[in-house]
Protein backbone atom coordinates (compact mmCIF):
# COMPACT_ATOMS: atom_id res chain seq x y z
CA UNK A 1 0.00 0.00 0.00
CA UNK A 2 1.29 3.46 -0.90
CA UNK A 3 0.56 6.32 1.47
CA UNK A 4 -0.28 9.79 0.31
CA UNK A 5 2.18 12.67 0.56
CA UNK A 6 1.85 14.70 3.71
CA UNK A 7 4.29 17.28 5.01
CA UNK A 8 6.78 17.17 2.15
CA UNK A 9 8.70 19.88 0.40
CA UNK A 10 7.55 20.87 -3.06
CA UNK A 11 10.51 19.13 -4.74
CA UNK A 12 9.95 15.84 -2.90
CA UNK A 13 6.21 16.06 -3.49
CA UNK A 14 6.74 16.52 -7.24
CA UNK A 15 9.13 13.57 -7.27
CA UNK A 16 6.58 11.49 -5.37
CA UNK A 17 3.79 12.31 -7.83
CA UNK A 18 6.09 11.64 -10.78
CA UNK A 19 6.82 8.16 -9.44
CA UNK A 20 3.14 7.57 -8.75
CA UNK A 21 1.90 8.75 -12.16
CA UNK A 22 4.53 6.56 -13.81
CA UNK A 23 2.66 3.51 -12.49
CA UNK A 24 -0.44 3.72 -14.73
CA UNK A 25 1.67 4.84 -17.68
CA UNK A 26 3.87 1.74 -17.50
CA UNK A 27 0.93 -0.49 -16.63
CA UNK A 28 -1.01 0.75 -19.64
CA UNK A 29 1.98 0.00 -21.86
CA UNK A 30 2.21 -3.53 -20.41
CA UNK A 31 -1.52 -4.13 -20.92
CA UNK A 32 -1.41 -2.91 -24.54
CA UNK A 33 1.56 -5.14 -25.37
CA UNK A 34 -0.16 -8.12 -23.77
CA UNK A 35 -3.33 -7.50 -25.77
CA UNK A 36 -1.40 -7.01 -29.00
CA UNK A 37 0.59 -10.23 -28.53
CA UNK A 38 -2.35 -12.10 -26.96
CA UNK A 39 -0.36 -12.83 -23.83
CA UNK A 40 -3.43 -12.15 -21.70
CA UNK A 41 -4.76 -15.58 -22.73
CA UNK A 42 -1.85 -17.38 -21.06
CA UNK A 43 -1.47 -15.02 -18.09
CA UNK A 44 -5.03 -13.93 -17.40
CA UNK A 45 -4.51 -13.23 -13.69
CA UNK A 46 -1.45 -11.12 -14.35
CA UNK A 47 -3.41 -9.17 -16.96
CA UNK A 48 -6.27 -8.74 -14.48
CA UNK A 49 -3.78 -7.51 -11.88
CA UNK A 50 -2.37 -4.88 -14.27
CA UNK A 51 -5.81 -3.68 -15.33
CA UNK A 52 -7.02 -3.50 -11.71
CA UNK A 53 -4.06 -1.31 -10.78
CA UNK A 54 -4.88 1.09 -13.60
CA UNK A 55 -8.52 1.27 -12.51
CA UNK A 56 -7.61 1.84 -8.87
CA UNK A 57 -5.26 4.67 -9.80
CA UNK A 58 -8.04 6.31 -11.81
CA UNK A 59 -10.25 6.13 -8.70
CA UNK A 60 -7.67 7.01 -6.04
CA UNK A 61 -5.84 9.88 -7.67
CA UNK A 62 -8.82 12.28 -7.93
CA UNK A 63 -9.77 11.73 -4.24
CA UNK A 64 -6.21 11.87 -2.85
CA UNK A 65 -7.03 14.93 -0.71
CA UNK A 66 -10.16 13.34 0.78
CA UNK A 67 -8.70 11.40 3.72
CA UNK A 68 -11.75 9.29 4.51
CA UNK A 69 -12.40 8.21 0.92
CA UNK A 70 -8.73 7.68 0.09
CA UNK A 71 -8.20 5.62 3.25
CA UNK A 72 -10.90 3.05 2.51
CA UNK A 73 -10.26 2.98 -1.25
CA UNK A 74 -6.54 2.46 -0.76
CA UNK A 75 -7.14 -0.51 1.54
CA UNK A 76 -9.63 -1.99 -0.92
CA UNK A 77 -6.95 -1.62 -3.60
CA UNK A 78 -4.42 -3.34 -1.34
CA UNK A 79 -6.80 -6.25 -0.73
CA UNK A 80 -7.37 -6.73 -4.45
CA UNK A 81 -3.61 -6.57 -5.06
CA UNK A 82 -2.95 -9.20 -2.40
CA UNK A 83 -5.49 -11.65 -3.83
CA UNK A 84 -4.44 -11.18 -7.44
CA UNK A 85 -0.75 -11.18 -6.49
CA UNK A 86 -1.17 -14.63 -4.94
CA UNK A 87 -3.02 -15.89 -8.03
CA UNK A 88 -0.34 -14.47 -10.34
CA UNK A 89 2.42 -16.38 -8.53
CA UNK A 90 0.34 -19.56 -8.80
CA UNK A 91 -0.08 -18.84 -12.50
CA UNK A 92 3.69 -18.48 -12.96
CA UNK A 93 4.18 -21.74 -11.05
CA UNK A 94 1.77 -23.59 -13.34
CA UNK A 95 3.58 -22.27 -16.40
CA UNK A 96 6.93 -23.47 -15.02
CA UNK A 97 5.52 -26.99 -14.46
CA UNK A 98 3.49 -27.11 -17.66
CA UNK A 99 5.13 -30.29 -19.09
CA UNK A 100 4.74 -32.13 -15.77
CA UNK A 101 1.05 -32.56 -15.03
CA UNK A 102 1.37 -34.54 -11.80
CA UNK A 103 3.88 -32.11 -10.27
CA UNK A 104 1.65 -29.24 -11.34
CA UNK A 105 -1.35 -30.78 -9.59
CA UNK A 106 0.72 -31.28 -6.45
CA UNK A 107 1.82 -27.64 -6.59
CA UNK A 108 -1.78 -26.51 -6.92
CA UNK A 109 -2.70 -28.41 -3.76
CA UNK A 110 0.25 -26.85 -1.92
CA UNK A 111 -0.76 -23.37 -3.05
CA UNK A 112 -4.30 -23.91 -1.78
CA UNK A 113 -2.97 -24.95 1.61
CA UNK A 114 -0.59 -21.98 1.62
CA UNK A 115 -3.53 -19.66 0.96
CA UNK A 116 -5.53 -21.24 3.76
CA UNK A 117 -2.63 -20.95 6.20
CA UNK A 118 -2.11 -17.35 5.13
CA UNK A 119 -5.74 -16.51 5.90
CA UNK A 120 -5.54 -18.26 9.28
CA UNK A 121 -2.38 -16.36 10.22
CA UNK A 122 -3.94 -13.07 9.14
CA UNK A 123 -7.05 -13.79 11.19
CA UNK A 124 -5.11 -14.78 14.31
CA UNK A 125 -2.88 -11.71 14.09
CA UNK A 126 -5.83 -9.38 13.58
CA UNK A 127 -7.68 -10.82 16.59
CA UNK A 128 -4.65 -10.82 18.88
CA UNK A 129 -3.45 -7.31 18.12
CA UNK A 130 -3.74 -4.81 20.97
CA UNK A 131 -2.63 -1.74 19.07
CA UNK A 132 -4.96 1.23 19.34
CA UNK A 133 -3.49 2.82 16.20
CA UNK A 134 -4.43 -0.01 13.82
CA UNK A 135 -7.88 -1.55 13.50
CA UNK A 136 -8.02 -5.38 13.29
CA UNK A 137 -9.11 -5.60 9.65
CA UNK A 138 -6.23 -3.36 8.58
CA UNK A 139 -3.81 -5.54 10.54
CA UNK A 140 -5.26 -8.62 8.83
CA UNK A 141 -4.71 -7.10 5.37
CA UNK A 142 -1.15 -6.11 6.26
CA UNK A 143 -0.37 -9.60 7.55
CA UNK A 144 -1.82 -11.25 4.44
CA UNK A 145 0.14 -8.86 2.26
CA UNK A 146 3.41 -9.74 3.98
CA UNK A 147 2.64 -13.45 3.68
CA UNK A 148 2.11 -13.01 -0.06
CA UNK A 149 5.38 -11.07 -0.31
CA UNK A 150 7.23 -13.92 1.37
CA UNK A 151 5.66 -16.41 -1.07
CA UNK A 152 6.67 -14.19 -3.99
CA UNK A 153 10.29 -14.07 -2.83
CA UNK A 154 10.22 -17.83 -2.33
CA UNK A 155 8.88 -18.34 -5.85
CA UNK A 156 11.76 -16.36 -7.35
CA UNK A 157 14.31 -18.33 -5.34
CA UNK A 158 12.63 -21.56 -6.42
CA UNK A 159 12.85 -20.63 -10.10
CA UNK A 160 16.44 -19.48 -9.76
CA UNK A 161 17.54 -22.79 -8.24
CA UNK A 162 15.30 -25.20 -10.18
CA UNK A 163 15.00 -23.48 -13.58
CA UNK A 164 17.64 -25.81 -15.04
CA UNK A 165 15.84 -28.93 -13.82
CA UNK A 166 12.48 -27.74 -15.11
CA UNK A 167 13.74 -26.47 -18.46
CA UNK A 168 12.57 -22.94 -17.63
CA UNK A 169 14.44 -20.23 -19.48
CA UNK A 170 15.18 -16.98 -17.71
CA UNK A 171 13.73 -15.18 -20.71
CA UNK A 172 10.30 -16.74 -20.31
CA UNK A 173 7.40 -14.49 -19.32
CA UNK A 174 6.56 -16.52 -16.23
CA UNK A 175 10.11 -16.07 -14.95
CA UNK A 176 9.93 -12.32 -15.60
CA UNK A 177 6.61 -12.02 -13.76
CA UNK A 178 7.96 -13.88 -10.74
CA UNK A 179 11.21 -11.89 -10.87
CA UNK A 180 9.37 -8.56 -10.81
CA UNK A 181 7.19 -9.56 -7.88
CA UNK A 182 10.17 -11.04 -6.05
CA UNK A 183 12.32 -7.91 -6.39
CA UNK A 184 9.52 -5.65 -5.20
CA UNK A 185 8.59 -8.02 -2.35
CA UNK A 186 12.20 -8.21 -1.17
CA UNK A 187 12.50 -4.41 -1.13
CA UNK A 188 9.18 -3.96 0.63
CA UNK A 189 9.94 -6.54 3.32
CA UNK A 190 13.35 -4.95 3.90
CA UNK A 191 11.71 -1.54 4.25
CA UNK A 192 9.15 -2.88 6.72
CA UNK A 193 11.89 -4.44 8.83
CA UNK A 194 13.91 -1.22 8.72
CA UNK A 195 10.87 0.87 9.60
CA UNK A 196 10.02 -1.34 12.59
CA UNK A 197 13.61 -1.01 13.74
CA UNK A 198 13.34 2.79 13.30
CA UNK A 199 16.15 2.88 10.73
CA UNK A 200 14.17 4.68 8.01
CA UNK A 201 11.50 7.36 8.11
CA UNK A 202 8.02 7.06 6.65
CA UNK A 203 8.88 9.51 3.87
CA UNK A 204 11.97 7.59 2.80
CA UNK A 205 10.07 4.33 2.99
CA UNK A 206 7.31 5.62 0.71
CA UNK A 207 9.71 7.01 -1.88
CA UNK A 208 11.86 3.87 -2.04
CA UNK A 209 8.75 1.71 -2.24
CA UNK A 210 7.36 3.74 -5.14
CA UNK A 211 10.70 3.63 -6.94
CA UNK A 212 10.98 -0.13 -6.45
CA UNK A 213 7.52 -0.66 -7.93
CA UNK A 214 8.45 1.44 -10.97
CA UNK A 215 11.50 -0.79 -11.45
CA UNK A 216 9.22 -3.83 -11.20
CA UNK A 217 6.96 -2.42 -13.91
CA UNK A 218 9.99 -1.83 -16.13
CA UNK A 219 11.02 -5.47 -15.65
CA UNK A 220 7.54 -6.63 -16.66
CA UNK A 221 7.46 -4.32 -19.66
CA UNK A 222 10.83 -5.64 -20.82
CA UNK A 223 9.66 -9.25 -20.53
CA UNK A 224 6.39 -8.59 -22.35
CA UNK A 225 8.32 -6.96 -25.21
CA UNK A 226 11.00 -9.68 -25.37
CA UNK A 227 10.65 -12.76 -27.50
CA UNK A 228 9.98 -15.96 -25.61
CA UNK A 229 12.94 -18.30 -25.58
CA UNK A 230 11.97 -21.92 -26.14
CA UNK A 231 12.26 -24.05 -23.05
CA UNK A 232 14.19 -27.28 -23.00
CA UNK A 233 12.35 -30.29 -24.27
CA UNK A 234 11.00 -32.59 -21.55
CA UNK A 235 13.02 -35.49 -23.01
CA UNK A 236 16.24 -33.97 -21.68
CA UNK A 237 14.88 -33.30 -18.18
CA UNK A 238 15.62 -36.57 -16.43
CA UNK A 239 15.20 -35.54 -12.79
CA UNK A 240 11.76 -33.92 -13.08
CA UNK A 241 10.67 -36.88 -15.22
CA UNK A 242 11.62 -39.23 -12.38
CA UNK A 243 9.71 -37.00 -9.93
CA UNK A 244 6.75 -37.03 -12.28
CA UNK A 245 6.85 -40.82 -12.66
CA UNK A 246 7.22 -41.33 -8.92
CA UNK A 247 4.16 -39.24 -8.15
CA UNK A 248 2.22 -40.92 -10.94
CA UNK A 249 3.02 -44.35 -9.49
CA UNK A 250 1.80 -43.19 -6.09
CA UNK A 251 -1.46 -41.83 -7.48
CA UNK A 252 -2.02 -44.67 -9.96
CA UNK A 253 -0.39 -47.89 -8.69
CA UNK A 254 -0.26 -50.91 -10.97
CA UNK A 255 -3.05 -53.47 -10.36
CA UNK A 256 -2.19 -56.82 -8.80
CA UNK A 257 -2.95 -58.70 -12.02
CA UNK A 258 -0.82 -56.43 -14.15
CA UNK A 259 1.37 -58.12 -16.77
CA UNK A 260 4.45 -56.09 -15.82
CA UNK A 261 5.12 -57.89 -12.47
CA UNK A 262 4.51 -61.24 -14.23
CA UNK A 263 7.10 -60.45 -16.89
CA UNK A 264 9.54 -59.29 -14.22
CA UNK A 265 9.11 -62.60 -12.37
CA UNK A 266 9.74 -64.57 -15.57
CA UNK A 267 12.94 -62.65 -16.22
CA UNK A 268 14.13 -63.21 -12.64
CA UNK A 269 13.51 -66.96 -12.89
CA UNK A 270 15.31 -67.17 -16.21
CA UNK A 271 18.31 -65.31 -14.80
CA UNK A 272 18.30 -67.58 -11.75
CA UNK A 273 18.39 -70.70 -13.93
CA UNK A 274 21.22 -69.23 -15.98
CA UNK A 275 23.25 -68.41 -12.88
CA UNK A 276 22.60 -71.87 -11.40
CA UNK A 277 23.69 -73.66 -14.56
CA UNK A 278 26.81 -71.53 -14.82
CA UNK A 279 27.80 -72.37 -11.23
CA UNK A 280 27.42 -76.11 -11.83
CA UNK A 281 29.43 -76.02 -15.03
CA UNK A 282 32.23 -74.09 -13.38
CA UNK A 283 32.91 -76.95 -10.91
CA UNK A 284 35.72 -79.50 -11.59
CA UNK A 285 34.89 -82.63 -13.58
CA UNK A 286 35.74 -85.04 -10.72
CA UNK A 287 32.96 -83.62 -8.54
CA UNK A 288 29.97 -85.90 -8.20
CA UNK A 289 26.66 -85.09 -9.91
CA UNK A 290 25.07 -84.77 -6.49
CA UNK A 291 27.46 -81.94 -5.52
CA UNK A 292 26.89 -80.21 -8.84
CA UNK A 293 23.15 -80.37 -8.33
CA UNK A 294 23.52 -78.98 -4.82
CA UNK A 295 25.61 -76.08 -6.16
CA UNK A 296 23.05 -75.34 -8.84
CA UNK A 297 20.28 -75.49 -6.27
CA UNK A 298 22.11 -73.03 -3.96
CA UNK A 299 22.98 -70.56 -6.74
CA UNK A 300 19.58 -70.60 -8.44
CA UNK A 301 17.41 -70.53 -5.36
CA UNK A 302 16.16 -74.05 -6.06
CA UNK A 303 14.71 -73.34 -9.52
CA UNK A 304 15.03 -76.30 -11.89
CA UNK A 305 17.43 -78.34 -9.72
CA UNK A 306 14.97 -81.03 -8.79
CA UNK A 307 14.00 -81.96 -12.30
CA UNK A 308 17.55 -82.05 -13.63
CA UNK A 309 18.93 -84.51 -11.03
CA UNK A 310 15.96 -86.48 -9.85
CA UNK A 311 16.79 -85.62 -6.22
CA UNK A 312 13.72 -84.54 -4.29
CA UNK A 313 13.76 -81.63 -1.85
CA UNK A 314 14.21 -82.33 1.83
CA UNK A 315 11.23 -84.08 3.41
CA UNK A 316 9.83 -85.32 0.07
CA UNK A 317 10.23 -88.69 -1.66
CA UNK A 318 11.50 -88.76 -5.21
Amino acid sequence: MFSFPGNMSDQIKMFYYALWIAHPVLQTAIALVMVRRKQYVQFKYFFAYIVSQIVMFAILFPVRYDYSASFYLSWISTTISVVLGFKVIHEAFLDAFRPFHTLRDLGTVLFKWAGLVMLLVAGVVSLSTNSSDTVPWVEAILTAQRCVRIIQVGMVLFLLFFAHYLGVSRRQHSFGIALGFGVFALVELSLVASFVGEHVSTRSMDLVNMLAYDCTLLIWLGYTLAKIQARETPGTLLKPQRWEQGLTDIHHPLPADSLIPMFEGMVDRALSRTQGGSAAKAMPENVSPTAKAAAAHAAGGGYGSTRSTGIAPEGKSS
